[in-house]
C-alpha cells in the first residue's frame, strides 16, 4: 500500500508547489516586467488622483461628453467584478426594447443628426467593460459634443483623429477611440 500511497503525495505535494506557488509567481512577475501598466490596471490619474481605468469602459452621462458602450454588467454598469454580457439573443423582446431605448436617448441627445447610429452605441459587448468605441460611433457623437461644448466641429474631430487607435498589427478589427482618452484630451483643451 505504501509504494502506492507515497508517490501519489510526492507527486500531490510537487505539483501543488509548482501548480500554486511557483506558476503563479512566476507569471505574476513576468507581467510586472513585461506589462506593468497593463497589469496594475492602466489606471489614469489627473492631479494625483484615479479619474479612470484605459481598460475598463466608464459611464460618461454629460452631452459634453463621449459615451461608451452601452455595459450590460450587474448589479451597475462597467462594473469590473461583474463582467459579461446579458445572454439576450437578437429575437428577445428585453434585447430590441433595451435598443429601442437607446436609439431613442441618442435621437434626444442630438436631434438634428441623421447619420446611421453605430451599432455599438446601442449594443453591450460581451465584456460589457469595453474602453473603446468605434471611429463611426465616436464621429456620429462629434456634432452633438462640439454644440454642447460651444467649439468647432473641426476641432472635435481633430481630437478624435489624434486618440485613433488603428487595426491591430494593421490589419485585425476596425479603428477605434478610448473614450476615456477622448474625453480627457477634451477637457485638457477647454483650460
Amino acid at each position: 500500500m505504501s509504494t502506492i500511497v507515497r508517490p501519489a503525495l510526492v507527486l500531490f505535494a510537487a505539483l501543488t508547489v509548482i501548480c500554486g506557488v511557483v506558476y503563479p509567481f512566476a507569471t505574476a512577475g513576468i507581467g510586472q516586467l513585461a506589462f506593468n501598466d497593463e497589469v496594475n490596471g492602466s489606471i489614469v490619474e489627473r492631479g494625483g488622483k484615479p479619474v479612470g481605468s484605459m481598460l475598463i469602459g466608464q459611464s460618461f452621462t454629460s452631452p459634453k461628453y463621449f459615451w461608451g458602450r452601452p455595459s450590460a454588467t450587474a448589479p451597475m454598469a462597467n462594473n469590473g467584478a461583474g463582467s459579461g454580457g446579458s445572454n439576450q439573443g437578437p429575437t428577445n423582446p428585453a434585447l430590441v426594447d433595451a435598443v429601442k431605448a437607446r436609439i431613442a436617448a441618442l435621437k434626444e441627445a442630438d436631434p438634428g443628426n441623421t447619420r446611421a447610429i453605430p451599432v455599438d452605441l446601442v449594443t453591450a459587448s460581451s465584456s460589457g467593460l469595453d474602453p473603446e468605441i468605434s471611429l463611426a460611433a465616436a464621429l456620429y457623437q462629434a456634432p452633438r459634443v462640439a454644440r454642447v461644448r460651444a467649439v468647432p466641429l473641426a476641432q472635435v474631430e481633430n481630437a478624435i483623429a489624434k486618440v485613433q487607435k488603428t487595426a491591430y498589427i494593421g490589419f485585425f478589427g476596425e479603428p477605434r477611440v478610448n473614450v476615456l482618452e477622448l474625453n480627457l484630451a477634451l477637457d485638457a483643451m477647454a483650460k
